[in-house]
């Protein structure tokens, strides 16, 4: 193939290199097979990159209020980003929205590693759409600990309930918080109930203590379990069946069935002699197949029970008002470790008093009595000087 010379690198001898071990040829030129633009290596520019339109407040709460499910994903990664300008847009996305939030029943589901939660979690909700249900399921991933990203991705483990128009996926990254739940979980249940979903389903990783976290951001709370799995009562170790409305036993289907209702069994002697985790409400122990739906259309019948009888007496509403006030101080905690950590103080003496620590020429305790001591000092100083 002939090739001019001006379209050779300078560093190419003249004729083209004739003689090399190698021949530099040109780029592949555009305009083919669906290719646009000019060669690779030329010097024609190419069609820039569209970028997406800003949204307003207006704009986000006008496309969530419609259901637009494109508008309200971007809403939730606003909420979920820490870039100060991002969470100021959000804060007046939610105040717009807030008088169009609580009508959903929310649903915490945990369990144990392998239990199917995820699997429950597409029997269910595409049972309910199919009831006439508008089904958002928050499933919160553990999160990657060099990019900070969803690791297990539940929305391609529910690819037919992702189908759905009326169902609405969002993986997000727990961010190492506590329970798997991640920081703006909270705040994404709201924006699902000011879209119109009324079933909001929130699946965590793992199973433990730290599962409190889950309990005080919803209604009823669901564990499931699985037989045959070693020590049948490896859960009430761990505390969380006291925090469980109803607990499932999963894949009661085809040789498992005797070992499931052996292990529902179990589970109902137990919790006999366990506190109720909700006032006025007895948990029991059911059997379920999420692989068949065995089962599903009963447990959902046992949630809408829960939410009948704790309207009636009054501990439904209860409930979600503590559990505000409990988000009240959860954010105020939060807050003020963001603003304490960026302290121009902290920061100045902060490094240095790790490295004493990990010295060992000073006890934490006494670091931090230090650091505090400084800082209280500091503010101390600036608010005689305003005054």
């Amino acid at each position: 193939m002939a090739t001019s010379e001006k379209q050779l690198p300078d560093w190419v001898p003249s004729g083209g290199g004739e003689g090399f071990t190698t021949e530099v040829m040109p780029g592949v030129v555009g305009g083919h097979d669906g290719l646009p633009g000019s060669g690779v290596g030329t010097n024609t520019p190419t069609r820039p990159v569209v970028k997406r339109r800003q949204l307003s407040v207006e704009d986000y709460v006008a496309g969530v209020i419609a259901g637009d499910r494109a508008i309200l994903g971007r809403a939730i990664t606003l909420v979920e980003s820490n870039n100060p300008e991002h969470a100021a847009i959000a804060r007046e996305v939610l105040k717009s929205l807030q008088p169009r939030t609580g009508g959903a029943v929310r649903v915490g589901i945990t369990g144990v590693p392998g239990a199917g939660k995820s699997t429950f979690i597409e029997s269910l909700g595409t049972w309910l759409c199919g009831q006439g249900h508008k089904v958002a399921v928050l499933a919160v991933d553990p999160s990657s600990t060099r990019t900070g990203g969803s690791i297990l991705g539940d929305k391609t483990r529910m690819e037919q309930l992702s189908r759905l128009d009326t169902a609405f996926i969002r993986p997000s990254p727990s961010g190492g918080t506590l329970g798997g739940v991640a920081r703006k979980s909270r705040e994404t249940l709201l924006l699902c109930e000011a879209a119109g979903f009324d079933v909001v389903l929130v699946e965590t990783v793992g199973v433990g203590q730290s599962e409190v976290t889950v309990r005080s951001m919803v209604d009823f709370f669901l564990l499931i379990l699985i037989a045959g799995a070693g020590d049948e009562l490896q859960g009430i170790k761990k505390g969380v069946i006291e925090l469980a409305d109803m607990i499932l036993v999963n894949k009661a289907d085809g040789d498992n069935l005797p070992r499931a209702n052996a292990a529902r069994a179990e589970y109902e002697r137990v919790l006999h002699y366990l506190r109720p985790a909700t006032e006025g409400w007895q948990t029991h122990a059911h059997t379920v197949s999420a692989l068949t739906g065995e089962g599903v259309p009963e447990a959902w019948a046992v949630v809408q029970k829960f939410a009948e009888t704790m309207k009636i007496s009054g501990q439904f509403t209860t409930r979600r008002h503590s559990q505000d006030v409990a988000w009240l101080h959860a954010l105020i905690e939060e807050a003020l470790r963001q603003r304490f950590r960026q302290h121009p103080t902290v920061q100045a003496l902060l490094p240095g008093l790790e490295t004493a620590v990990m010295q060992g020429e000073i006890a934490a305790s006494l670091a931090v009595e230090q650091l505090f001591a400084q800082v209280d000092d500091t503010l101390l100083r600036s608010g005689k000087a305003q005054t």
